[in-house]
């Protein structure tokens, strides 16, 4: 067990706000916590906000990052649990941008009690193409994904940012992307995109019990509308909402709409 100081620098751990409801944010691939920041306003007044960085990502301690030991999603799900056990976190509501959705759900399996509410946000259990699922990708495009960070990553970054973003009408934000993508090192950033990218948890869907929302975005380069449905239909206590925004990263280039959805399902769930 790390200790509580050289956790909280290990992933950057900041806590803001004010409330007795806490509220965790956890950012996605190539992102950071700042990406958050949208919502950090919106909620403040409201809640006690934890957000951290993932190890190899943002502010966090790259010298606790080892391939070994981050050679599947489990691994970060458990800095996730250990972060909340060193803050005594208990009945939070967790808001999880792509890769951390399936990060929080792990999470949950182990320690369901730690959380009262899972919200997905472009989150998704299977990135691969199967039988009778449409996962987004074939091998052979992730292959290609590969190669080119393993070529020139900066390019990569440069170019694949924009795509993931969407909204190309604010140039601004994919330039925000490219940067964060930028920061990380290109040794952990093909690894990390490996595991996500090959990552299967559809198995485990059907085992969560904690209620979960599912935010869904149009014109999802990396998590088609397929994807929502899909995980609507496997978790058993879970929600589908359609959102009015296009790409992969919408509490950036839509934050008043994933704002408001959120406050929408969290007021929803208080009167219930």
């Amino acid at each position: 067990m790390v200790g509580t100081t050289s956790l909280l620098k290990r992933n950057h751990v900041q806590i803001l706000g004010n409330g007795s409801q806490t509220i965790i944010f956890a950012h996605g691939f190539g992102s950071d916590q700042t990406a958050w920041r949208h919502q950090v306003e919106a909620f403040a007044s409201d809640y006690r906000l934890v957000l951290f960085d993932h190890v190899g990502a943002g502010k966090s301690d790259f010298s606790a990052y080892s391939p070994r030991r981050y050679s599947s999603l489990y691994s970060y799900a458990e800095d996730l649990l250990e972060l909340c056990s060193e803050l005594r976190i208990k009945d939070c509501i967790l808001v999880g941008h792509s890769a951390s959705g399936m990060v929080s759900l792990l999470a949950a399996l182990v320690q369901p009690a730690v959380f009262s509410q899972l919200i997905f946000i472009s989150a998704s259990p299977r990135y691969l193409n199967d039988i009778n699922y449409i996962g987004g990708f074939e091998q052979s495009d992730l292959d290609t994904l590969y190669a080119a960070m393993s070529s020139n990553y900066y390019a990569w970054a440069s170019g694949f940012a924009p795509l993931a973003m969407g909204n190309p009408e604010k140039p601004e934000l994919a330039i925000e992307f490219a940067n964060t993508l930028s920061a990380i090192r290109p040794d952990i950033a093909q690894a990390v995109a490996r595991v996500i990218f090959q990552s299967d948890h559809r198995i485990e869907l059907p085992r969560l019990k904690v209620p979960t929302l599912i935010v869904q975005s149009s014109d999802d380069i990396a998590v088609p509308s397929e994807v929502g449905c899909y995980m609507a239909e496997h978790i058993p206590n879970s929600k589908l909402l359609p959102i009015a925004a296009s790409g992969h990263l919408p509490h950036l280039s839509a934050p008043d709409v994933v704002t408001n959805a959120i406050k929408a399902h969290l007021d929803k769930c208080v009167k219930l």
